[in-house]
């Protein structure tokens, strides 16, 4: 089925073949003008002759030779096929310039020999062929690369949507253990969760099924998500958080991207015991979206079941599918492994 996209594209080509062949065929008439400004037709059908075998050995390889014998890997045929097509249409243009255009038997000067013409015929015959199959190959080629570039497209989008739909149960296990912790001995705080948590339920379920999502409804989701983890945790865990970018920022980001590294941030920088800190700042600027996570160092045992990590994992993995090339990660430890930083840049596309 010919899709409506490819009619315009299609027009374009159909009106390209006109002109070029408009003009092809329009040549000789510089051959047939009289001195007194009037055409000689008779001169003018001499001179066409070979324009027009050249016009039908074009189209016979444009849409009969090249795609039913070279596409199909019959070589050896269409390479007999096009010498025998160049042999009789040589044939024949010189025939009929021979039999209705013979030249004159008076001439003061002697006509060269017969193979020149001949010769000059077949080599643009020849060269006739070779542009046709070039072109031929060339929109094939620009096909298979369009075909192959959707393809990707395509499953890259399966891919995304398959880690989103993992990231998305994966975050709400872990904000159901956190509600879960607190119902024993909370009950108020528990019941303040549930309602923040119904307010991150319409943003995961509903608001980013996109691709994209403007960065400050992501904000607000990552805000709301801080508050959630704020009725969690001691009041003594120093939690700041700086959020820099412009007013209702439109900025496309991909959904959940930053929220697997806060919550990581919540996983291991908290102890029950200790001085505990996060710090939480993502910036915009003309060139590059910035989330810097530092929080203080506490890993969990191997006996700690809170959590799988495919967070994590997921980030590296929706970030090489979208931002190939146009992000830098890192994370480190300090000197003293008491602190461990993460920071996320996003390089934005008008700036690459």
């Amino acid at each position: 089925m010919i899709q409506t996209t490819d009619i315009p594209r299609r027009t374009l080509v159909v009106l390209i073949h006109i002109i070029c062949w408009g003009l092809f065929f329009a040549f000789p008439i510089f051959f047939a003008q009289r001195s007194n400004g009037t055409i000689d037709w008779d001169a003018f059908l001499h001179h066409s002759i070979f324009p027009l075998f050249t016009f039908i050995i074009f189209y016979l390889n444009y849409f009969i030779f090249t795609p039913f014998l070279l596409f199909k890997e019959h070589t050896r045929q269409f390479l007999l096929v096009s010498f025998l097509t160049v042999a009789v249409m040589t044939l024949g243009s010189r025939y009929l310039n021979d039999t209705l255009f013979p030249p004159p038997i008076f001439l003061n000067r002697p006509l060269p020999p017969q193979y020149i013409f001949y010769l000059r015929d077949a080599a643009g015959l020849i060269f006739t062929t070779g542009l046709s199959v070039a072109i031929r190959m060339s929109i094939r080629w620009s096909q298979a690369e369009s075909e192959r570039r959707e393809a990707v497209r395509s499953r890259t989008e399966a891919e995304l949507k398959n880690l989103r739909n993992q990231l998305n149960p994966h975050f709400l296990l872990n904000t159901l253990n956190n509600i879960y912790a607190l119902i024993a001995f909370y009950t108020e705080k528990a019941q303040q969760a549930v309602q923040e948590l119904s307010k991150l339920l319409r943003y995961v379920l509903y608001d980013n099924q996109q691709l994209f999502v403007p960065l400050s409804k992501e904000i607000d989701f990552i805000r709301n998500y801080i508050e959630l983890m704020r009725i969690r945790v001691s009041p003594q865990v120093d939690i700041q958080t700086t959020f820099d970018i412009k007013p209702e920022s439109q900025t496309p980001i991909a959904p959940l991207i930053f929220i697997s590294l806060i919550e990581n941030a919540f996983k291991h920088g908290i102890s029950p015991t200790e001085p505990s800190f996060i710090n939480i700042a993502i910036t915009e600027t003309e060139k590059e979206i910035c989330c810097t996570i530092r929080n203080s160092n506490y890993p969990k045992t191997r006996a700690d079941k809170s959590g799988s990590g495919i967070g994590l994992e997921q980030v590296s993995k929706r970030l090489e599918l979208l931002y190939p090339k146009r992000y830098r990660w890192q994370r480190n430890l300090s000197p003293d492994k008491k602190e461990y930083i993460s920071a996320l840049y996003i390089q934005l596309p008008h700036s690459v």
